[in-house]
């Protein structure tokens, strides 16, 4: 979605656009995308495209960036997506998808960005996997900032799948008809929203544009789609057909292989039972409890100690208590160091530039 952002704002003639991205090759693809459209429109004088290597995670580079190009208004859309690899990678995802989004958004703050707009989905509605609650924790944190003073007016857009985007089940099912099948489908009920990346790109660049400070806006995804059925249409419109008990000289199989950790057989919009309508038909607007800052900066806290601690008892602790409707799945890893148990143990000679004394030792200045 960052990228078909990029692609849209583009034509709306900014006078300068900022790429920042981890990913070497995804961020050279986009850069060499945007400098063809560039120079086949004339404007490589018009508008300054800059490609930026950066995490979302390091503030201090993050402030720097915004700063150095007076950045007005910012679009939020890094996060780790793929429900199964984060379930088994929780403190990662959650250091990406709230740390990641804390770390933006203070930086934003402090730079007096005008417009900060996190991508959000719909797993973050009452979720059951560790994705989506980081990602509802990353809307709690733009909730609880938009409350404090500040000039920045931050909101966030939450929608379901975009069709065709990465390690979506659209490319799956292409190249699983590309090498002869089966298609997998994890549950013969399980249904998805579905929209296409340009229309929740537009969508999205609009609803930012409405905002006042610290709405949820709701992109209308239409009717749900049964993920069988959607299995079912691609090999047909692939010219191919389908085998099964029926047919079972058909030309392409779909194989159930079960409902995975963390994953729900239909997703949700709203936290809420209600959205109010904006000027716009495809967009509305949840209204959803939050933290106050005060509280929020407490438990995030709390909770970064324990993704450092790799204390992931605590962790389950903390989502469980602040995000609505999220129940645990996470396998528990001991903290390496439980109540720091490295300081009692005589064996073990710390390491003097983590050793919790170290810092209070007058030092001779270098």
């Amino acid at each position: 979605i960052g990228s078909e952002l990029c692609r849209q704002i583009l034509p709306l003639q900014p006078r300068k656009l900022v790429l920042l991205d981890s990913s070497e090759f995804a961020l050279y693809q986009i850069e060499r995308e945007l400098q063809q459209r560039l120079q086949e429109t004339g404007q490589t004088d018009a508008i300054e495209l800059v490609a930026v290597l950066g995490s979302v995670q390091d503030q201090e580079h993050l402030t720097d960036i915004l700063l150095h190009h007076r950045i007005n208004t910012l679009y939020h859309a890094a996060a780790y997506k793929h429900v199964p690899l984060v379930e088994h990678n929780p403190i990662e995802g959650i250091r990406n998808n709230t740390f990641g989004t804390l770390r933006t958004a203070l930086a934003a703050k402090k730079c007096g960005v005008r417009h900060f707009v996190l991508i959000s989905t719909d797993k973050a509605v009452r979720p059951t996997n560790i994705m989506g609650a980081s990602k509802r924790l990353a809307e709690l944190v733009l909730q609880g900032m938009a409350q404090s003073p500040g000039k920045t007016i931050f909101s966030m857009v939450r929608f379901g799948n975009v069709l065709g985007s990465s390690g979506s089940v659209v490319p799956l099912f292409r190249e699983q008809i590309r090498q002869g099948g089966p298609l997998t489908v994890t549950h013969p009920d399980i249904i998805r929203y579905f929209m296409t990346i340009p229309e929740a790109a537009q969508l999205v660049i609009q609803a930012g544009a409405m905002a006042k400070g610290g709405e949820v806006f709701l992109l209308d995804m239409g009717e749900p789609v049964k993920i069988l059925n959607l299995a079912r249409r691609m090999i047909h419109l692939s010219g191919l057909t389908l085998r099964d008990d029926a047919h079972p000289d058909g030309d392409i199989g779909i194989r159930f292989t079960g409902l995975r950790s963390g994953e729900k057989l239909y997703e949700e919009l709203l936290i809420d039972s209600q959205a109010d309508k904006t000027g716009h038909p495809k967009i509305g607007q949840a209204h959803e409890s939050f933290l106050h800052w005060e509280e929020l900066t407490a438990m995030l806290d709390e909770l970064e100690t324990a993704c450092t601690r790799r204390d992931t008892l605590t962790i389950e602790r903390i989502l469980e208590s602040t995000v609505q409707g999220y129940k645990s799945q996470i396998k528990h890893t001991p903290s390496p160091h439980p109540n720091n148990a490295w300081q009692h143990d005589k064996n073990i000679v710390p390491l003097p530039w983590i050793h919790p004394d170290f810092w209070n030792k007058p030092r001779l200045n270098q």
